[in-house]
């Protein structure tokens, strides 16, 4: 391959990428095994004819796509295995390059993570990047009419795991840094009247930091367990900490008292919490440690 070809062909996949790592981050829940699939994708296309290719992003969203699924079979195995409640990894979207223009909320990943390989890349390649079922026929190896009923059954599903939720951005910010101060200062009383009555919290430290093994329901559960929280930590905030937006959600990093970059991440709703992912897995915050400087 020429010189200049090198160069078209590397400017067609950097044009093509943010749309590659919004696909693959939705498919995999992992920012480390999206760049993975990202850097195999490039070697891939570098390889490839491109005499013969029409539409570059749509032959390189087949190949992510590919990666994406065998990737899939092993993640699988590895969820079924993993300690404790698994959340994805947190993605800092902040910046209006890295807010990818759709959805990636934590509540929409866990949602996907509940389907098949074949119905989530069906989903996302119709659903969210509105790919014909002919294009999504040829990237998945099954008919246009199969892909169509995987679309469906996958829609149906994301449906009921995925209520609409929608929350102000100003008044999130309000509520994610008066939370995380309560919590951390033992203020019972605002943190009851910042909580829903049926707010869930979910934690994940993956085996490596201390977490709770399975979801805690309810104010009154919560609130017990930021209690005993405030005291652990003689009820005072971390010395690092700040509010950013992660997956599109209010949120606080801080650096724990034990070392561990800890990521939470809030859903708001009618200016009450109702969901608190807590992302304490070091594996799964290490790429955000830069943002806490």
């Amino acid at each position: 391959m020429t010189a200049q070809g090198m160069n078209e062909g590397t400017d067609a996949f950097l044009i093509a990428r943010p749309r590659l790592f919004a696909a693959a981050y939705r498919m995999l829940g992992t920012v480390s095994d999206t760049e993975d699939i990202l850097q195999d994708a490039f070697l891939r296309w570098q390889a490839a004819d491109k005499a013969n290719v029409q539409d570059p992003t749509g032959y390189l969203m087949r190949i992510t796509t590919r990666l994406c699924l065998d990737q899939l079979k092993s993640a699988r195995v590895r969820r079924e295995t993993y300690p404790g409640e698994w959340l994805p990894e947190p993605l800092l979207t902040e910046d209006a390059t890295e807010q990818l223009d759709h959805d990636v909320s934590v509540a929409l990943l866990l949602a996907l993570e509940t389907l098949s390989p074949l119905e989530r890349a069906a989903y996302l390649l119709h659903d969210i990047f509105d790919s014909s079922y002919d294009d999504i026929s040829t990237a998945l190896n099954r008919s246009p009419e199969a892909c169509r009923q995987l679309t469906a059954r996958a829609r149906r599903k994301v449906r009921e795991l995925r209520p609409e939720r929608p929350s102000d951005p100003e008044q999130g910010r309000e509520i994610t840094e008066a939370f995380f101060r309560a919590s951390r200062t033992g203020d019972t009383e605002a943190l009851t009247q910042l909580l829903a009555k049926d707010v869930q919290l979910i934690s994940d430290g993956g085996g490596k930091a201390m977490a709770a093994l399975n979801p805690i329901n309810g104010r009154d559960k919560v609130l017990r367990l930021m209690e005993g929280i405030a005291r652990k930590f003689a009820n005072t905030l971390p010395k690092r900490w700040r509010f950013c937006r992660l997956n599109g959600l209010p949120a606080v990093l801080n650096q724990a008292e034990d070392g561990i970059l800890q990521a939470t991440s809030l859903e708001i709703t009618n200016g009450k919490i109702t969901q608190i992912y807590v992302t304490r897995n070091p594996d799964k915050t290490r790429h955000l440690a830069g943002a806490l400087n």
